[in-house]
């Protein structure tokens, strides 16, 4: 099998911090709309339990990249997508976000440019054998 591909290495690793940041993020929500003093606990509780559900599948992803699991290319393909129009949102409504959306969008780029490089589909198995 060889070495795992750089490319793949970072996509992997990029998914794998985006689906944590998820988590900590939804335990942040879940948390505060627990203990602290949220509008609507429920509402609160519902969002923290539904990013920790949305986690799943950056880092299931990212641990199929790491095995070179054929599968997990769609499912972090996906994600990515849907990371750019968060990212654009973040830019939009400025201030700190601004920092948080670049770097989203430079995440989401970047994984999606490392899963369609010839080294990285080869690695999992896809490729013009497959056409």
């Amino acid at each position: 099998m060889g070495p795992r591909p750089v490319r793949l290495t970072v996509a992997a690793a990029l998914a794998a911090v985006e689906g944590l940041v998820l988590v900590g993020f939804g335990v942040y929500v879940l948390v505060m709309g627990l203990a602290g003093d949220p509008e609507s606990p429920q509402q609160a509780e519902t969002l923290g339990i539904t990013v920790l559900a949305l986690a799943l599948l950056p880092l299931l992803a990212a641990r199929g990249l790491w095995l070179r699991r054929r599968w997990s290319r769609g499912p972090a393909m996906i994600t990515q997508l849907m990371a750019l129009p968060v990212a654009w949102t973040l830019v939009q409504n400025g201030g700190g976000l601004i920092i948080i959306g670049v770097l989203t969008a430079i995440a989401a780029v970047t994984v999606l440019g490392m899963l369609i490089n010839p080294t990285a589909t080869e690695a999992l198995g896809i490729g013009p054998r497959d056409a």
